[in-house]
């Protein structure tokens, strides 16, 4: 007589894993195999990286799902390496190879390049990308050997640094708006430098205020037993500090809970100059309230709001 397995019961887990995502493996797969690991109800990841790239990926879990818009919408930082020479299908190592042309290049050529994409440029959308078309993703019509027209997009690219040239290997440390391809980068310096190019490898260092240095690998997290795993979760709030903190009384911070904009310019609290944006905890156990907007007068409108969460004001 076989029995069915019982399924183990998923628990409601609140935080923000920092995952050094390793190359040859999906986001998507990265993130099923985390939550499995912290055994969470709840999660999702902030952007994807390509299988072939490795590096800095966020997933939220619980109540941090509430701010993973933050993350996508937050500038990226990246280190790579592009192939000079070599074009490929994708545009990276996963492709065919299309075209080779000779590297015979100086220094002085990448740099006269490399500031022709700094500052706030336009790029044409790979075909090899998730973006769709007629509900389909264009990377399935270019599996089928259909190429559409795209329109081309602004980004920005606020840092392009040479890091190191071995031919016909450049490496480049790289930070740009969201939406920007790395892939297409580097293909276009390529055609720039008249030779065409790939990337050969693409490690991303940093989200938003997030390093790569604060990170823990997939098998990292599954040598920890199930306390230590959820221990190396950041919380809630490590999604949000560029924004500044106020810190509400018991009463406001019930009014703030129930959706109430609040008047704060005769409360006796320290409130952060300007308008916009702010992170908000109660005073008393520091436990964050969720995100709020500071409008004129002093005024306090909540946004989003945490139900469950004990976090540290940080």
């Amino acid at each position: 007589m076989t029995t069915t397995p019982i399924k183990k019961k998923r628990v409601p887990v609140h935080g923000v894993l920092l995952l050094d995502k390793q190359a040859g493996v999906s986001s998507n797969d990265a993130l099923i195999k985390a939550k499995w690991l912290l055994n969470a109800l709840k999660a999702g990841h902030t952007g994807t990286l390509d299988p072939f790239a490795t590096g800095l990926l966020p997933l939220c879990f619980g109540e941090a799902t509430k701010f993973a818009q933050d993350l996508l919408d937050a500038d990226k930082t990246y280190e790579t390496v592009v192939h000079l020479g070599v074009t490929t299908n994708t545009g990276d190592t996963e492709g065919d190879v299309i075209a080779t042309h000779a590297v015979d290049i100086s220094r002085q050529q990448i740099d006269a390049v490399l500031a022709q994409f700094r500052g706030d440029i336009e790029q044409v959308p790979p075909m090899y990308s998730a973006l769709k078309r007629d509900g389909k993703p264009l990377y399935e019509y270019a599996r089928a050997g259909i190429t559409l027209e795209r329109e081309a997009r602004p980004v920005t690219i606020h840092l392009l640094e040479f890091v190191d040239f071995q031919a016909p290997f450049l490496t480049l440390r790289v930070r740009c708006s969201k939406g920007t391809y790395i892939r297409v980068l580097g293909e276009d310096i390529g055609a720039a430098l008249g030779c065409g190019a790939h990337l050969n490898a693409l490690r991303r260092i940093q989200v938003g205020d997030l390093l790569i240095a604060q990170a823990i690998t997939i098998e990292e997290l599954t040598a920890k037993d199930a306390d230590a795993r959820i221990a190396a979760l950041a919380s809630v709030d490590a999604l949000l500090t560029s924004f500044p903190a106020l810190r509400l009384s018991e009463e406001l911070a019930k009014r703030f809970l129930h959706g109430q904009r609040l008047a704060l310019g005769k409360e006796n609290i320290v409130l952060p100059e300007g308008q916009g944006r702010m992170r908000i905890y109660r005073e008393s156990d520091g436990q964050l309230l969720g995100t709020g907007l500071m409008q004129e007068y002093s005024i306090l409108a909540p946004e989003r709001l945490i139900s469950t969460v004990t976090t540290s004001a940080g």
